[in-house]
């Protein structure tokens, strides 16, 4: 007698974290993401406008956010690397991070991240980076 095994699926479910980014012109994009993802390829994968130069090696500020409020302080402390790169991307606020360093949890629950008006954009010919 065959049983379905519904454990798997609720596994999954656990794994969940409901992410919105909140694009450059003020638009919510609501994805979903699994706890592991990097914020970075999140985006990538969900076709949000947000660069990383460096694919992730702590090597610019292209992928530079906003973490509301909530959130911001469930994240943990930005690597001195990190917060070099940060100094160097324009309208750095105190809530700024790197996507490529978000990795999501289940306390990310809800995060929103927002895209800065600006960025300082290393590609200049119009380069657009592909998932990997």
């Amino acid at each position: 007698v065959y049983q379905c095994d519904d454990t798997s699926s609720k596994a999954e479910s656990l794994d969940v974290v409901n992410v919105t980014f909140i694009d450059r012109s003020g638009h919510r994009i609501p994805v979903k993401g699994k706890v592991g993802d990097n914020v970075l390829y999140l985006a990538h994968e969900n076709g949000i406008d947000l660069e990383g130069a460096c694919e992730a090696s702590l090597a610019c500020s292209t992928c530079h956010v906003y973490v509301n409020e909530e959130h911001f302080d469930k994240l943990p402390e930005a690597v001195e690397r990190e917060e070099d790169m940060l100094d160097m991307a324009p309208v750095l606020q105190l809530n700024s991070r790197l996507g490529c360093q978000i990795i999501l949890t289940k306390e990310l629950e809800g995060m929103e991240l927002t895209l800065p008006k600006i960025t300082r954009n290393f590609y200049v010919d119009g380069h657009v980076p592909k998932p990997h």
